[in-house]
């Protein structure tokens, strides 16, 4: 039946390789506060990403550029306190590992030692493979990341679809497998060609998790506020609302609202 049903031990990165080679798709979303990651985690997710998407939706920023490596490690204990089993895995934010391979490890080291998180997950290709290895060489699985990465966003000038044309294709293809080579045990593939995402998945031995990249990928994720329902105005063509959280929790706050202002709460039986 696959691990959810059947293995209730606690999903690792060996575990998301095994998956690929099963072909069970594996299933993320992000979470950033104890709460929800505790409600995702229960109900079945294979990992939970502590996202630097954080930036925007915790934080209000436009971009994930402005969040900290500080800012992150709060996030990241918090869910992981929460997980009990699944694999949780740390954005490691812009700054935290582009001036150099050492300042790469050593904030790595620092994620895992501060928050008790099972793997950091990165943005790039061969520019960071040496990077990348470093930290799994130091015992910290690494989840990559290509495609649309936010934290490239003034170089690509928008969040448009990346790839598409035939030699950016070619580099991400290539970065994958220099990203597999360094060792990676996962790659995210966002808002690529589904063609594409699906070349690189069969091309390479580690799982693909794909977010605006089809279902050619052996997993998916989304921002779980997004595919809750919870924000307005977001709709991107790959986004699926799986509840309407907004309206629920409106007509709570609603309700809320009028049971104060006529006394109607507490009641009596609610009073001590």
């Amino acid at each position: 039946m696959g691990y959810l049903t059947t293995d209730k031990k606690k999903i690792t990165a060996k575990t998301f390789i095994k998956m690929k080679q099963e072909g069970e798709k594996i299933a993320m979303l992000t979470s950033y506060d104890f709460t929800t990651a505790g409600i995702v985690d229960a109900a079945g997710i294979d990992g939970i990403l502590i996202g630097d998407s954080a930036s925007n939706v915790m934080l209000g920023n436009s971009t994930t550029l402005p969040i900290t490596i500080d800012d992150m490690i709060v996030f990241a204990r918090a869910v992981a306190r929460a997980c009990h089993h699944c694999c949780v895995v740390c954005d490691m934010p812009f700054g935290s590992y582009q001036t150099s391979r050492e300042d790469g490890i050593r904030n790595a080291v620092k994620i895992m030692k501060a928050t008790g998180v099972d793997a950091v997950k990165m943005e790039g290709g061969v520019e960071i493979a040496d990077t990348v290895k470093g930290i799994v060489n130091a015992g910290i699985p690494v989840m990559g990341h290509l495609g649309l990465t936010p934290q490239s966003i003034h170089q690509f000038g928008g969040y448009g679809l990346r790839a598409k044309e035939e030699a950016e294709a070619e580099k991400l293809l290539s970065d994958a497998k220099a990203l597999e080579a360094a060792g990676v045990f996962g790659i995210t593939l966002e808002k690529v060609p589904a063609a594409l995402a699906k070349k690189v998945t069969e091309s390479v031995h580690v799982p693909t998790i794909g977010i605006g990249a089809g279902n050619g990928c052996d997993g998916q994720i989304l921002v779980y506020a997004d595919a809750l329902g919870m924000t307005n105005g977001f709709k991107p063509k790959f986004l699926r609302h799986f509840a309407d959280m907004n309206s629920c929790m409106t007509k709570g706050v609603e309700e809320y609202v009028k049971c104060v202002k006529d006394c109607s709460f507490p009641s009596e039986t609610e009073s001590y």
